[in-house]
């Protein structure tokens, strides 16, 4: 069988290539990758914790009959309360609080948890855990600097915590003692898990911001192709509504023309009309032909005509291009091609693709298109030096720039994300690998079950 042949029948090369950026200008460096919060978020989540903290000193000094500094412990919560209030009155429910601000209101909560866990026994206290939960909410949504030194401050309250606090509170005013030992264990048990929690957190909170700010390239680029398809439908609609009136203007001309003596003065005149109606007939005539594609008449076309239309941009750079289209496996008998719906997420994704595979070719890229009669396959072959291997298993991830072995953190790598994003969205599936040695150069295979992006007879964009 022949190499594409092989590609077709899906055999998995084992080795791999490089990776350029495919997102358009300006979106690979798009913002910080932390989110931001609103301040009715924190004011929410601390009137609970005011709420739980008032439940829990009432329960326990009425209900328990265990003798606590009540009075201590009241002014301690009464502070929380009062920094929501001051929030509430200052600052719009819907702001969103900068890094910064985050990060003060954060620390104010772990030293008020701290103050009021120290009231009432320190480490002793079974909610001494309880201070992980606001580095935790903070470390998801700060920057590493912030989210590092409210870990500290956590640390920082912890020692404080075993060095000095309230005895626990105890039935009949006795006094409760843990040995050391177990104290110490209380301590690491709640350490570890300020950090453990804390850093799962700050690595959520990333992945989820990179995401979503991935999917907003992802939906800018969208919005961009539907915009020019748009366009292009526009002009080809324009250009057909003045062909006949120009059409008319020229017919005329030309009738004035005839009429006219050529030594006359007006007969130059009359030649320059016809002239430039004539023009303005050829310019119509080849905007109508580009925006045949955007047309609603011609929202559909078949496998070979979309494979063409993806890789002409990128012809004339220096690499061959080869086009190829037929039915998958040998033998086949199923007649003609099928035709697809013209989507922009389909023209996008895949020129993005080419594109790519042309700026990693060293002499040639091959886009081959095959088909049975449940599945379509479009395979983008180049000749170049192959995905390695450290970034093979994460391409599709947002933050992937460089196909090289030493290229892997230089950006969000939107491109190969926002391709493969707008490829799902119409029910393909898409998968990397490498030639099989000896070959050289790396392959992407997208493939949809047929039904799902067949255009039905008749089928428009609109």
């Amino acid at each position: 069988m022949t190499e594409h042949e092989n590609l077709a029948a899906g055999e998995q090369p084992n080795h791999i290539t490089p990776l350029i950026d495919l997102a358009p200008e300006g979106l690979a460096g798009v913002g910080s990758v932390f989110g931001r919060t609103r301040v009715r978020t924190l004011v929410s989540l601390r009137w609970i914790a005011v709420i739980g903290q008032v439940l829990a000193v009432l329960f326990v000094h009425y209900i328990l009959k265990y003798e606590l500094p009540l009075a201590g412990c009241l002014a301690v919560i009464s502070a929380s309360a009062w920094v929501n209030v001051i929030l509430t009155a200052l600052h719009p429910a819907q702001r969103l609080a900068s890094q910064t601000e985050t990060a003060l209101q954060s620390a104010f909560d772990i030293v008020q948890l701290s103050i009021l866990i120290g009231l009432t026994g320190g480490l002793d206290n079974p909610f001494s855990f309880m201070i992980v939960a606001p580095v935790t909410v903070a470390a998801s949504r700060l920057r590493p600097s912030y989210a590092f030194l409210l870990l500290l401050l956590g640390f920082l309250s912890l020692g404080a915590l075993s060095l000095v606090s309230a005895p626990l509170p105890w039935e009949n005013g006795e006094t409760f003692s843990l040995p050391s030992t177990y104290r110490w264990g209380l301590f690491a048990s709640v350490a570890i898990g300020l950090v453990f929690f804390a850093v799962s957190a700050w690595r959520t909170g990333r992945d989820e911001a990179r995401l979503a700010r991935a999917l907003e390239a992802a939906e800018e680029v969208l919005a961009k192709e539907q915009r020019l398809s748009a366009l292009g439908a526009l002009s080809a609609a324009t250009a057909h509504e003045l062909g006949t009136p120009l059409a008319t203007i020229h017919l005329v001309a030309k009738e004035l023309q005839r009429a006219t003596d050529k030594d006359s003065d007006e007969y130059e005149d009359v030649s320059l009309i016809a002239e430039q109606a004539e023009r303005c007939r050829n310019i119509l005539g080849q905007i109508s032909r580009r925006g045949e594609a955007s047309d609603a008449a011609h929202s559909k076309l078949p496998v070979a005509a979309l494979i063409k239309e993806i890789s002409e941009p990128h012809a004339g750079l220096g690499i061959d291009i080869h086009l190829s289209s037929e039915p998958l496996g040998e033998g086949s008998e199923l007649g003609a091609e099928p035709e697809v719906r013209r989507r922009p997420e389909i023209i996008h994704a895949l020129g993005a693709f080419v594109e790519n595979a042309v700026s990693f070719a060293d002499k040639e890229v091959h886009v081959a298109a095959r088909w049975s009669e449940e599945e379509l396959r479009i395979y983008i072959i180049d000749d170049g030096p192959g995905f390695s291997a450290t970034v093979l298993p994460k391409l599709g991830e947002p933050y992937l720039s460089q196909r090289g072995e030493d290229q892997i953190g230089g950006g969000m790598g939107l491109g190969f994300f926002i391709a493969r994003t707008l490829l799902e969205r119409t029910g393909a599936r898409m998968k990397p690998y490498n030639r099989r040695a000896p070959a050289r150069g790396a392959v992407v295979r997208i493939s949809w079950m047929l039904n799902t992006i067949r255009a039905a007879p008749g089928w428009s964009e609109e």
